[in-house]
Order: structure tokens, then C-alpha cells, then sequence
């Protein structure tokens, strides 16, 4: 049984087979926002109400991904890719053929219980391919397909949406996980999860393992900054049009352009972070703190929104392979699986945590106030990391 790389070199189509199953993972995630108003005039609900979609399934990701990863512990992490990728693809397909929106709603939940544990898996999946000291690369690559989500795989979706009808955007979807099943039954070695106690050794509970407390302070790091990032980013589209100046028509360009730059940061974070890996997260947030305060002081008109989005893609990029990377390193080897779902939990409670604060923020004092407050937490997050290092590294050791 295969743990690690094969001493042949970086597993790169091994890697690559994870990237596509991320893709279409992510890709059905957030395929319903793209589609909102064909859905909800065939439903007969709100805009907003299929908007609420994409936050039922990000609560139960919140709710259901440590307790599924402690169920799920002793099974073939190979094989339960597999299965969860089948979920993805049953979802998919209830979402096309969908009679009401309560039945969408509850494929949705479905889709979130495997979500939150497919990232739990393919984390320390990827880990098991690679030596330490390629960790960060091989997280690189695998987030990659997030990225890519972003950048192709909604917008792709999205069109043919438009142009045949959301069932069919769904239905797609349901085909494209389907080919990345196929891909990892293929392609991807079973890994050796568990790790055997030596002579002597007794079993503890992951409450008492020594590196806990650093998982837990990359944990809190993360709820900061991607709290930050969403209290912005999520009203991203209505700022722009209204304090930066930039046209209406303009937007999904813009939006293209800020997933594109975020694609150069992911391959600077693959590229720096196994060799400087307190350095690459230390210049990265302070990088995505300074450009969204300087989009809150100059964004007052297209060329400087575009130019400061740029750069905050960049810095902003690498983040989440940087702090998957950090929180693997941070992990004794019997509790991976766990950390990677507190990592997803973390995401995901700050992803919803922070379109919130924005909101809050948006009815009570403005949207111009909204890169004035990311900024600050973001800031507060670098503070933090800086702080809990020492302890974070002294837990780790």
C-alpha cells in the first residue's frame, strides 16, 4: 500500500487527478449562484431564497464535517473519494430534476454533508503523496482546482445555463464529477491513513494530542482572515459600481481578472512556501491587508479598483494552500484527517461569518465602509499570527 511519493519524483498527474476532482467539487458548490434568476422564476421563489442555497450548504459543512471525519476515520481514503464523488454527481443530478425548491434544498444538504469531508480527505490524501518538504507545492496544486472553479468552472456553467436551461448547467456538472470518479479509480493509489502505535505506546484521544493547540491557532488565524476577506468580497460586485466607478457591464470582467491574478498568487504561494513558510504567510496577509486599504482610499474610480483588486488577488491567492499547508505541517500524523476538517469548518464558518458582517455593516453605515473594516481585521489577523507563533511552533514541535 502506497504512502507517499514513489521516489520517482513530484507526483504531478497524481496531484492533478485531486485539482479536477476540486474543480468540479467547488464547481458545484457555487453553481447556483450563477443561475439565480432562471431558478427562481421556474420555482416560483425569491432571488434571494435561492441564495440561500449556497449558505445551507456551507452550514452543513459547518455542522457535519468533524463529526463525519471521526465516523469516517478507519475507511479507505481512496475509496471514500469515490463515494463522496458520487454524492456530488446524485446531487447534481436531483438538482436537475428538481419538482420544488424544498427538493433543492434538500439535495443541497446532501451535496454539504459530502463536501465538508471530501476537503477532509483530499488534504492529507495529498500529503501522504509527497515528503514534507513538498507539502506546500503539492497543496498548491491540489487548491488549484478551486481556483479554477472560480475562474471556468462556474462562469462555464453559468453560460450554459443561460443559453439551455439551469437543468441542464446541473446535469453537466453531475457528467463532469463523474469523468474525476472515473479518474480516481484509475489514477490514485490507496494510502496507508492510519498510523500504528509503537511497542508500548498507548492510544490518547485527539483532545490530548500535543499538537493540538497549534491546529487550533491556525484554526482562529483563518476564521480572521477569511472573515476579513468576506466582509469585502462578498459585496464586492455593488461596490464597484458604486464607489468605483466601474460600469455595471464591467463587472464579470473585473471578476474574471481578480480570479486570474489569484491564480498567480496560489503558484507564488506552491512556489515560496515550502522554503519560507512563515515568511510566505507573514508578506502575503500583510500584502492583502495594505492593497484593500488602499482600494478603500483610491477606489474611487476604474483604473485604481482594477489595479488594487490585481494586487490583492495575488496576495490573497496563496492564502488558503498556505494555511492548508501550515495546519498539515501543525498536525501529528494521527490527527490529519481532523485538522483538515476544523480547517473546513473554520473556512466555512468564516466565509458565511463574514458575508454577514458585511451585510450588518452595508445596512447600518454604508458599503464604502466595508474595505475600511476588511482591512482592519485582516491586519488583526497578521497581528494574531505573529503573536501565536512561538506557541503554535513549540505545540508543533
Amino acid at each position: 500500500m502506497s504512502t507517499t511519493n514513489d521516489g520517482t519524483g513530484f507526483p504531478f498527474f497524481r496531484l492533478l487527478v485531486l485539482t479536477g476532482a476540486i474543480f468540479a467539487s467547488v464547481s458545484s458548490e457555487f453553481l447556483p449562484t450563477g443561475l439565480l434568476p432562471e431558478m427562481a422564476a421556474e420555482l416560483g421563489v425569491s432571488e434571494s431564497r435561492i441564495g440561500l442555497l449556497v449558505t445551507v450548504f456551507a452550514g452543513t459543512v459547518v455542522l457535519t464535517t468533524a463529526p463525519l471525519t471521526v465516523l469516517t476515520r478507519n475507511y479507505s481514503r481512496k475509496w471514500l473519494m469515490v463515494v463522496l464523488l458520487g454524492v456530488f454527481a446524485l446531487t447534481n443530478v436531483l438538482c436537475a430534476i428538481a419538482p420544488s425548491y424544498e427538493f433543492l434544498v434538500g439535495a443541497r444538504i446532501v451535496g454539504g454533508l459530502a463536501h465538508g469531508l471530501f476537503w477532509a480527505v483530499t488534504g492529507p490524501y495529498a500529503a501522504r503523496l509527497v515528503p514534507r518538504h513538498q507539502l506546500a507545492r503539492a497543496i498548491s496544486v491540489t487548491n488549484a482546482g478551486g481556483t479554477l472553479a472560480f475562474i471556468l468552472g462556474v462562469p462555464l456553467a453559468t453560460f450554459l445555463g443561460h443559453a439551455l436551461g439551469w437543468r441542464l448547467a446541473f446535469g453537466a456538472m453531475a457528467a463532469v464529477v463523474v469523468v474525476f470518479l472515473v479518474f480516481v479509480i484509475v489514477y490514485l493509489p490507496p494510502v496507508a491513513h492510519i498510523v500504528p502505535l509503537t511497542t508500548g505506546e498507548i492510544a490518547v484521544p485527539a483532545r490530548k494530542d500535543r499538537s493540538l493547540p497549534a491546529v487550533l491557532i491556525v484554526c482562529v488565524a483563518v476564521v480572521l482572515v477569511i472573515t476579513g476577506h468576506n466582509t469585502f468580497y462578498t459585496y464586492i460586485a455593488p461596490w464597484a459600481i458604486q464607489i468605483g466607478g466601474v460600469d455595471e457591464a464591467g463587472v464579470s470582467g473585473l471578476l474574471f481578472v481578480y480570479g486570474a491574478a489569484g491564480a498567480i498568487g496560489l503558484a507564488l504561494g506552491g512556489a515560496f512556501g515550502d522554503r519560507f513558510p512563515r515568511g510566505s504567510v507573514n508578506v502575503a496577509l500583510a500584502g492583502v491587508a495594505l492593497s484593500v486599504l488602499a482600494l478603500a482610499v483610491f477606489g474611487t474610480s476604474a483604473l485604481p479598483v482594477v489595479i488594487g483588486m490585481i494586487v490583492w488577488s495575488i496576495f490573497f491567492g496563496g492564502v488558503p494552500a498556505l494555511m492548508h499547508t501550515r495546519v498539515l505541517h501543525s498536525a501529528s500524523e494521527r490527527i490529519r484527517d481532523l485538522a483538515a476538517a476544523w480547517l473546513t469548518t473554520a473556512f466555512n464558518v468564516a466565509i458565511g461569518g463574514g458575508a454577514l458582517l458585511g451585510g450588518v455593516l452595508l445596512d447600518q453605515f454604508g458599503i464604502a465602509v466595508l474595505p475600511w473594516i476588511a482591512s482592519a481585521i485582516i491586519a488583526a489577523a497578521l497581528a494574531f499570527v505573529l503573536a501565536s507563533d512561538r506557541a503554535r511552533l513549540a505545540a508543533h514541535r
